[in-house]
């Protein structure tokens, strides 16, 4: 059966098909290669400068792929079309006697494809891989046949992995719907009376480097970003067990609030900018039920709505203690809670099984390799 070696440009041909059909799903393209809905302010666009995506057809992004060691690039699966920048180019499998189109992408599923784009990168900022750099690349592909055994068992895990998906998703579904009927059973009051604001300070140097951490729009603590070397911890603001931070700022980020619940046992710390807050009365008030409401997009939209300012918007501690939210008897908040962190725990081995999968596929395409040879 043997091995054929092809340019990329040989087997894929640039489309160009722009939005007369009044298309309005506009998608972004993310460094894990998935789709997601675009975060831009899509008010106002003449969505007819937009690039059409049908099923099976590919979207690829040389922009920064130096930068992040990455080459942005998907396939899209879905069977009504999408729309994306039209700065994105968008390309379809021209020989599919040749190569299957999940098998393409499945070769570009691998952090050393993502090395070899990065380093074929030029540019002194950006180091943007150019489209006719891409076309160069040179791919060694087995037979329709081998490529399809391989093809098969990487969709068969990928059904899966949907499937378990679409129950994580029932779950959300549970919670959204036992919170809303909340609302009605109980009504809202301000958080205001439940919630305190702290500062406290590092400036004994009890926490070190290792504690210091950033805060996602995804609700997430995350590694700081900062050069760390060399600065004082001093004034950095400590978040204990069960603590809230928040970025007061709403103006960059997407109209997401950036905040975070420690579930942690250890003290973390945080830039002096950000706002630390907790219960005052965890019997009457859990942290994890209060964390579901900010984990809403309601309240994303309630915040980005609420936050004022001339050169940057912000929501002050004074509009966090005014957010009405339902406050049930702490038997009912503990009910709630125990289902959410079933979610979030099942949410966590979902994307886990997906990061397996993911690095499943250079092991697949090597397969399909050697067992040509």
């Amino acid at each position: 059966m043997g091995l054929t070696k092809y340019k990329l440009g040989e087997l894929i041909s640039a489309c160009d098909e722009r939005n007369s059909f009044g298309i309005k799903e506009f998608y972004g393209l993310n460094i894990n290669k998935e789709f997601m809905p675009t975060v831009a302010n899509t008010e106002g666009l003449d969505e007819s400068k937009y690039k059409v995506v049908r099923k099976q057809r590919f979207v690829f992004s040389g922009m920064q792929t130096g930068r992040d060691v990455c080459i942005r690039i998907s396939m899209y699966n879905g069977d009504n079309p999408i729309i994306v920048s039209p700065a994105y180019t968008t390309f379809e499998i021209l020989r599919k006697d040749i190569v299957l189109p999940e098998y393409f992408f499945m070769l570009f599923l691998s952090k050393e494809k993502d090395r070899f784009g990065a380093f074929c990168s030029d540019g002194s900022i950006r180091s943007n891989l150019d489209w006719e750099r891409f076309c160069d690349f040179e791919l060694t592909l087995p037979s329709i046949e081998q490529q399809r055994k391989y093809v098969d068992v990487y969709l068969a895990l990928q059904n899966n992995l949907a499937a378990y998906q679409s129950k994580v998703e029932e779950l959300k579904l549970v919670c959204d719907g036992y919170m809303d009927q909340l609302k009605k059973k109980c009504g809202k009051v301000k958080v205001g009376g439940f919630i305190e604001q702290y500062d406290e300070r590092n400036t004994k140097g009890e926490h070190g480097v290792d504690a210091v951490m950033g805060i996602s729009t995804e609700k997430a603590f995350i590694d700081t970003k900062a050069n760390m070397n060399g600065v004082s911890l001093d004034s950095y603001k400590v978040v204990m067990k069960d603590s809230f931070v928040y970025v007061p700022d709403t103006s960059r980020r997407g109209d997401k609030m950036a905040i975070a619940l420690n579930r942690g046992e250890k003290p973390l710390l945080v830039s002096s900018i950000y706002t630390t807050f907790r219960s005052k009365d965890t019997q009457k008030l859990l942290p994890d039920y209060l964390f579901m409401f900010f984990d809403r997009p309601e309240f994303d939209r309630y915040a980005r709505f609420n936050s004022w300012g001339s050169a940057r918007e912000v929501f002050t501690m004074d509009d966090m203690n005014d957010v009405r939210i339902p406050i049930p008897d702490i038997s009912v908040q503990k009910e709630i809670v125990n289902i959410h962190k079933c979610y979030i725990e099942r949410q966590r081995i979902a994307a886990k099984l997906k990061e397996q999968l993911n690095n499943l596929c250079p092991i697949l395409i090597k397969g399909s390799l050697e067992t040509s040879n």
